[in-house]
């Protein structure tokens, strides 16, 4: 059974390619610029995978964007924290 992407995904995943579109970049060209496999790329735009931080910035600097901007609009009720306790 195919995996459903996580809303956070496809959001980051259509900020990425709407950029990198906009930008007229092919995928292969961004996984050049970002030494991230093509394949990777493809998954983080079709929301099959979550980039890194790491791979968040790559990406964002070769768009001659901000990883902010690939962040907007993000609902961040999606990554709320259930249980445990606070430190400190």
């Amino acid at each position: 059974m195919p995996r459903v992407p996580s809303p956070a995904a496809a959001h980051i995943g259509e900020r990425i390619r709407a950029t990198r579109e906009a930008r007229r970049i092919s995928t292969d060209d961004l996984a050049s610029l970002t030494e991230i496999d093509s394949s990777n790329i493809r998954s983080y735009e079709s929301g099959r995978a979550m980039p890194s931080i790491h791979s968040l910035i790559r990406i964002a600097v070769a768009l001659d964007t901000s990883p902010g901007d690939l962040l907007e609009g993000l609902d961040l009720a999606q990554f709320r924290v259930h249980g445990g306790r606070r430190a400190g």
